[in-house]
Parts: structure tokens; C-alpha cells; sequence
């Protein structure tokens, strides 16, 4: 058998169920495999290496349907569906990362809002993120509804 592998050592190598391996075979996300002559599929270490850059692809937001164009091999016009799909989830991670600067921002001066209240007051300070401007309204607002 040499460097060919069963199912069981290639799903062990690579971290994922013998079911996962088999269902990314019936999305022929993975190469087709050689039979042994008990009918055991015998892969390779190239499926390992598919598999862990299928897992890869998985952490980083692609979708199996995604994945599957990317492990196309093709000329140009793969070339450019690959690059479109890139663009596109650049695109995505630039949004949430946006959002997420802006969320910082609030939870920064939330924190900070805290933080004067707890040395302004002590003991007695109330946490202006819960009261919500409901008893004592932060300088600079008016109070009224």
C-alpha cells in the first residue's frame, strides 16, 4: 500500500470525522480515490492536504460551495470567478471589521464613562450604561424626552 492511506488514518490526520470525509467526497470536494482490492478506498496525502485547506477555507468564512470553486482548476475565466469570490469576502471581512471598530468605540467609552463615575462617586456611583441616562443624564444632555 506504500503512502496510500485508509479512511481512518486520513480522517485521524486530519482532524475531521470518517462521515466528514465522506460527505466532502460526495460534494467532490475531494479527488476521486483508488479501490484496494477489498473495495477499501486507499487515499493519498494529497487528500490531506485538501482536507486541512478545506478546514482552512471553513475558518476563514468560506462556504463548502466556495471552497469547491476555489479548488477548481481552470484557465482565465476560473482564474477571474476565484478573484471575484476573494474580492467579495474582502469586501465582507472589511464590513465586519468596520463594525467592529465602531462597536470598540461605544464599549471604550461606556468603560470610560464608568470609570469617571467610579471616581467621581465611589460607593455610591451609578453605572451610567444601566441607568441609561435615567436619574442623573451625562453632562451635556439635556434630560428632557
Amino acid at each position: 500500500m506504500g503512502n496510500e492511506l485508509l479512511i481512518g488514518e486520513v480522517a485521524k490526520r486530519s482532524d475531521v470525522s470518517i462521515d466528514t470525509l465522506r460527505y466532502y467526497e460526495r460534494l467532490k470536494l475531494l479527488p476521486p480515490t483508488r479501490r484496494s482490492s477489498g473495495g477499501f478506498r486507499l487515499f493519498t496525502l494529497e487528500h490531506i492536504e485538501r482536507v486541512q485547506f478545506i478546514k482552512q477555507a471553513q475558518d476563514l468564512g468560506f462556504s463548502l460551495e466556495e471552497i469547491k470553486g476555489l479548488l477548481a482548476t481552470g484557465g482565465a475565466d476560473e482564474c477571474r470567478n476565484v478573484r471575484d469570490l476573494l474580492r467579495r469576502k474582502l469586501t465582507e471581512l472589511d464590513d465586519r471589521l468596520k463594525a467592529m471598530k465602531g462597536f470598540r468605540r461605544v464599549l471604550a467609552r461606556h468603560f470610560s464613562a464608568c470609570e469617571g463615575e467610579l471616581k467621581l462617586h465611589g460607593d455610591s456611583a451609578c453605572c451610567p450604561v444601566v441607568a441609561g441616562g435615567k436619574s442623573n443624564p451625562p453632562q451635556g444632555k439635556s434630560g428632557k424626552k
